[in-house]
């Protein structure tokens, strides 16, 4: 599945750009503000993971077209966190939303097993 995505590049680029125009827009949601600041439920860590590992997955598969090449996997984990630190700053100025680095370090493990599935699927 990976292979059919890399030869088909431009397809892999609308979902990792609709994948962030996503995580943007959900960002922006305004929630009332809730009783425990920064509170954490199940759904909220199912949905950061599972959020970067798609973004993180398909940036990768962006990048790399193909050719696995240390720097461009670098590169494509660097811009994945980068977006990850971005959102949560921007979450910081809506409503009801809250900067955590606990969410940082959901997006991050979402990420990196993004980066580990792909790196499995490529080399087995």
């Amino acid at each position: 599945m990976i292979i059919w995505f890399e030869k088909h590049n431009k397809l892999s680029w609308a979902i990792t750009i609709l994948g962030a125009i996503m995580i943007f827009c959900l960002s922006s949601l305004v929630f009332e503000p809730s009783i425990g600041k920064g509170s954490i439920n199940l759904i909220s860590i199912l949905y950061h993971i599972f959020a970067f590992f798609l973004f993180g997955l398909f940036l990768l598969i962006s990048l790399i077209k193909g050719r696995v090449r240390y720097s461009i996997l670098v590169l494509g984990i660097i811009t994945s966190i980068a977006y990850a630190i971005s959102d949560e700053i921007h979450q910081f100025f809506v409503p009801g939303r809250f900067c955590t680095l606990f969410d940082i370090f959901l997006d991050i493990t979402g990420i990196s097993f993004a980066c580990v599935i792909y790196l499995i699927l490529k080399y087995k």
